[in-house]
């Protein structure tokens, strides 16, 4: 991991808890199969990972731990209550991340809990595409991608999104399925993003820091965020280029 080329595109900088200017909690989401780069480049930033109580996340769990994350246990098919009670109470002081379309999948299909959660905790979710060059992937269920060494890795990250409190059946399911459209968009970006190498205007160097905000800016009030359908309208104007070399 320490031998790519990282770069990123940010609909708003502050949203990264290394940021100077960055406050309050968040809830970082993006698919299963991208977790190294996070894991690599964002430890000791004040962020607890929800992983499965599955035996073959015991391993990501100590990874995890390693590179300076809080994990808590459990999903919506094991001790799924139990995780979110202490992931709300994780979010008074600290930021979340999950990954929305484990632990079983289907790969790149958004589960709920994410958008409960956001909105009964009044905290904004960010949606992060993560791209490599021409990954290997092996042969699990979300495709898990292992990056070439040197190659390009590349980040397209929205502004931090706002989930209105109180949705119903149909209100949580229409945030679900637009943050999924969201999510599968920006990671077909960041893809022939860094299938192609190039630079984009505004882009930055996504580099290896530890933050020295977010264990006292978490706690902060902090933007409220723009609206899903806002940030929708945003990133669907620029149509990504599809990367047609094979993985």
């Amino acid at each position: 991991m320490a031998t790519l080329d990282y770069r990123v595109d940010f609909g708003d900088p502050t949203v990264d808890p290394v940021h100077p200017d960055y406050r309050g909690s968040k809830i970082y989401v993006f698919w299963h199969e991208g977790i190294l780069l996070p894991l690599h480049l964002r430890g000791h930033s004040n962020i607890s990972m929800l992983l499965s109580r599955h035996w073959d996340a015991n391993i990501l769990d100590r990874v995890a731990r390693m590179m300076g994350f809080g994990t808590v246990r459990g999903s919506t098919f094991h001790g799924g209550s139990a995780a979110l009670r202490e992931l709300a109470s994780r979010a008074r002081c600290e930021n979340l991340t999950i990954t929305p379309d484990g632990p079983r999948g289907p790969r790149r299909r958004l589960a709920a809990g994410c958008v409960f959660l956001a909105g009964t905790l009044g905290i904004p979710i960010v949606a992060m595409g993560l791209g490599y060059d021409r990954p290997w992937r092996m042969g699990t269920w979300d495709r898990f991608a292992v990056p070439r060494p040197f190659s390009h890795a590349r980040g397209v990250v929205s502004r931090a999104i706002h989930v209105p409190a109180g949705l119903d059946r149909d209100g949580i399911e229409h945030y679900r399925q637009g943050i999924e459209q969201l999510l599968v968009r920006l990671s077909d970006d960041a893809e022939a993003w860094a299938c192609s190498g190039n630079r984009r205007p505004g882009d930055s160097v996504l580099r290896r820091e530890p933050s020295r905000v977010a264990r006292w800016a978490a706690a902060l009030p902090g933007p409220r965020g723009v609206s899903l359908d806002d940030e929708l309208d945003r990133v669907v104007t620029v149509e990504p280029v599809v990367c047609l070399v094979a993985a």
